[in-house]
């Protein structure tokens, strides 16, 4: 039981430096208010914990919520059983999931009629072409290299936003291109569609339906049914390496030492077929 709260807790640790990134501090206050760091550290978890309930859409009495972390502590005496605060606990966790999938439809219903209104009006806006399927992209520059075959490998610079203008990824905040194979829809088929009319060079601003992109599954930080929004720059495209052949040999063959080797008077050598299938089978293991 120790050992499982304290994985808990420094998994709470971890986590305040991703909130770090999400919140701005509204104290102001140089001085602190705590009259030790073992206050200020009961308080920076306290915190944590909050906001994570809160971003989960935990719904509790937190006054009751505070009093059963002071009654579990040394001297103090609970209300429940450890028993009836599991089952209390399971009963909540249904409860709360049934909740959570239904704002999960419904927000999957808001987002694709909302996207659906922005791709009807960004159509008509100067530059947005539309392909029959409803991928939308206006050119932004137009390069004059290649055009990436469906199994290039392709290295790109890209941005992408929700429609609210939520930055969900970026190659440029990672300080470095992205480089993946064409066909892998990394971000769906729309972005697929796209690369492959894009010549070396380009820089377009793709609109993908959310059928296009992740579609009702979504993805983290992704909603059900959301249509995106991308800024893509295309640097290069190289054909993708040529894979291993996995075709078993069925004959022995003829292995000719090097010229120096055969200088040195080490004569060619006869390679069974298995022993071949086998220096086969560990190169692609190496490669994988």
């Amino acid at each position: 039981m120790k050992q499982a709260a304290l994985t808990l807790f420094f998994s709470l640790i971890a986590a305040a430096s991703l909130l770090a990134d999400d919140t701005t501090s509204t104290t102001t206050n140089s001085a602190s208010p705590f009259s030790s760091e073992r206050q200020q550290a009961g308080y920076a978890l306290g915190m944590l914990i909050g906001h994570n309930l809160q971003q989960q859409g935990v719904d509790v009495d937190w006054d009751v919520f505070m009093q059963g972390i002071k009654d579990v502590q040394p001297g103090g005496k609970t209300l429940l059983t450890q028993q009836q605060m599991q089952e209390t606990l399971n009963d909540y966790k249904k409860v709360a999931m049934a909740r959570q999938q239904q704002m999960r439809e419904e927000q999957a219903v808001k987002n694709k009629a909302e996207g659906e209104k922005f791709l009807t009006e960004n159509k008509n806006k100067p530059g947005v072409k539309t392909l029959p399927d409803g991928l939308q992209y206006k050119i932004i520059t137009e390069g004059k290299g290649a055009l990436p075959g469906s199994n290039d490998v392709v290295q790109v610079n890209y941005r992408g936003t929700l429609l609210d203008g939520t930055e969900f990824d970026s190659s440029y905040k990672r300080g470095q291109p992205a480089e993946f194979p064409v066909n892998r829809p990394i971000f769906g088929n729309g972005w697929t569609e796209a690369l492959q009319k894009m010549k070396v060079g380009s820089k377009w601003q793709l609109f993908i339906p959310s059928d296009l992109a992740y579609g009702e599954n979504g993805t983290r930080g992704i909603l059900p049914n959301s249509t995106l929004i991308f800024e893509v720059e295309l640097l290069s495209t190289k054909p993708a390496p040529a894979p291993v052949s996995s075709n078993p040999l069925t004959s022995d063959i003829i292995a000719v030492p090097s010229a120096t080797d055969l200088k040195k008077g080490k004569q060619p050598y006869t390679l069974k077929a298995e022993d071949v299938q086998k220096m086969q089978r560990q190169l692609q293991q190496t490669n994988h």
